[in-house]
């Protein structure tokens, strides 16, 4: 488990893998195995996410210039300019697959401190990782099929689109939320 977060967070394309093991693991396990699994997961995905931080800090203004200047990687860029570091948190806490590599580019390379960076990262796999750890515990290898996700779709999109919609509500308060200008003191 940890080996494969490390590798997934630092960039090498493991999609839902982490999740489906931790799922797997957790169905078959005691439950401290479970959360055990869900701490190396932890832990591997802090690993990733700083080696890649790190190596966007170093030399990703190129690499984040390649990817932003179109498209899709424009819009991610637009959004962590303007939001900072949730687009990261979005994306770290979901189980969807959502691109968190850019997001991560964007913190490094415009300048996020890496205890903030790390902070927010420890935030999101903490609460996506014991979650899956108990939903494995729950409600067993049922969670991984597909059966349990056609007798579950309406519940899982009606979730969903309720994040969605109180992350839209929240982004557009920031909007709103007075902004302080800062003053030539000399």
């Amino acid at each position: 488990m940890l080996v494969l977060a490390t590798l997934d967070s630092a960039g090498v394309p493991v999609v839902g893998g982490v999740d489906v093991l931790l799922v797997a693991i957790s169905t078959v396990s005691t439950a401290g195995q479970a959360y055990l699994s869900a701490v190396c997961a932890i832990a591997g995905s802090m690993i990733g996410s700083y080696v890649l931080f790190y190596l966007a800090r170093k030399g990703g203004h190129a690499t984040l210039a390649k990817y932003t200047e179109s498209g899709r990687g424009r819009h991610l860029r637009h959004w962590f300019e303007r939001y900072g570091l949730l687009t990261v948190f979005v994306p770290a806490i979901s189980p969807l697959p959502m691109p968190v590599k850019i997001p991560v580019f964007c913190a490094a390379v415009l300048g996020v401190r890496t205890s903030t960076f790390l902070s927010v990262m420890f935030v999101a796999r903490v609460i996506r990782y014991f979650a899956l750890a108990y939903l494995g515990q729950k409600y067993g290898k049922i969670v991984l099929t597909r059966a349990y996700l056609q007798q579950h779709w309406l519940v899982m999109t009606v979730a969903i689109f309720a994040l969605c919609g109180a992350l839209i509500v929240f982004l557009r308060w920031l909007d709103k939320s007075p902004k302080t200008v800062a003053t030539d003191a000399g």
